[in-house]
């Protein structure tokens, strides 16, 4: 039989495209991967290493890549920088089977225009009682965090609004409501295709997270399991940073029912001083390479050196790189971006 959340879907696109074959029916089909850029700005070097090695991951075995635009986001997001983003992914030489700019079957391909699809999941998620109406600001969290919080991820959740039901929120007046889904104790394990082995007690170490906004809309972790499902793919190639958000969307994939990709997360393009790109290291938009007239070969070049498929940064192109790609090879240390390699990019 089809799941409640799946027929709930199924009502939401009525097409019968959204539906993943059972997995003995699957496992015959070519791997889908997917590039997902975020409109919030400019894409840089960083982003383009992580474009890189998704891309060759999926072609050199024969899959199909979907493009697909990750703009939930609204505050952040900037009008022209989707353009611009698949303007800077043609010029790497990476190409795909779907995309807002090409169709396909999983259609349509902007996040923003997929939403029904996720409230239709965050409702599941409400009928089991997985998730609860949460009050607390960003203030509140920190001010009862038990201990200070150490680098991205913020202070574990201290439950406090754990004890309410879905039914309270109607009891909450005017109050702005953010929904968390509520996470078990149970280790979450799985083997990174890059990063290798990796282990996390959800609920303790990242705790609740929030699935629905304060603003309505529906948060990153819940849009991206039900774009992944829905759109079959089988594997995900992203930057190390969102570990942690693997095993969130890991206990979505159980509660769910649905089979979850495969993920590979790629260690980042950091400046000397160690700390992540950003604009404190200067200009590395891709755009800039292009508005200089610059050929992709030597930006390839130096990102297959950084990722172990080539002894040199020699210009290159991103097909020329399939024909002995392995992605046994790519390292797990951050791959330094100094300024010298930058210049010599133009």
């Amino acid at each position: 039989m089809v799941p409640m959340v799946e027929a709930a879907l199924w009502a939401a696109t009525n097409s019968i495209s959204s539906l993943v074959l059972p997995s003995d029916m699957s496992t015959s089909l070519p791997p889908v991967g997917r590039l997902a850029p975020s409109p919030t700005g400019a894409q840089h070097v960083g982003n383009a290493r992580t474009y890189l090695l998704a891309w060759l991951s999926i072609r050199s075995q024969g899959g199909r890549l979907i493009l697909r635009i990750e703009d939930i986001d609204s505050p952040r997001i900037k009008p022209w920088a989707t353009q611009q983003a698949i303007d800077d992914l043609h010029w790497l030489g990476l190409d795909w089977d779907e995309g807002p700019d090409v169709g396909g079957a999983h259609h349509p391909y902007v996040q923003t225009q997929r939403v029904t699809l996720y409230h239709a999941a965050l409702d599941q998620l409400k009928a089991a009682e997985r998730v609860y109406p949460c009050t607390c600001t960003r203030s509140d969290v920190a001010a009862a965090a038990s201990a200070p919080h150490v680098g991205q991820e913020g202070p574990v959740y201290p439950r406090l609004c754990a004890g309410r039901t879905v039914i309270d929120a109607a009891t909450l007046g005017d109050r702005a409501v953010a929904w968390r889904f509520r996470t078990n104790a149970t280790p979450v394990s799985f083997n990174d295709l890059i990063a290798g082995p990796q282990s996390c007690c959800v609920g303790e170490t990242l705790g609740d997270f929030v699935v629905g906004k304060m603003d309505g809309s529906v948060a990153y972790q819940l849009a991206v399991v039900v774009d992944d499902h829905m759109m079959s793919v089988t594997e995900v190639i992203r930057g190390d940073d969102l570990i942690p958000s693997a095993f969130r969307q890991l206990q979505l994939y159980e509660f769910f029912g649905w089979t979850p990709p495969s993920f590979g997360h790629a260690s980042l393009v950091i400046g000397t001083d160690g700390r992540r790109l950003a604009k404190r290291h200067g200009d590395t938009r891709l755009s800039v390479l292009r508005e200089q007239s610059c050929g992709p070969e030597r930006l390839i070049g130096l990102l297959a050196k950084s990722l172990g498929l080539r002894p040199t940064s020699s210009p290159t192109t991103a097909r020329e790189l399939l024909t002995d790609f392995d992605l046994a090879r790519v390292p797990p240390e951050p791959f330094v971006l100094t300024d010298e390699m930058w210049r010599g990019l133009s």
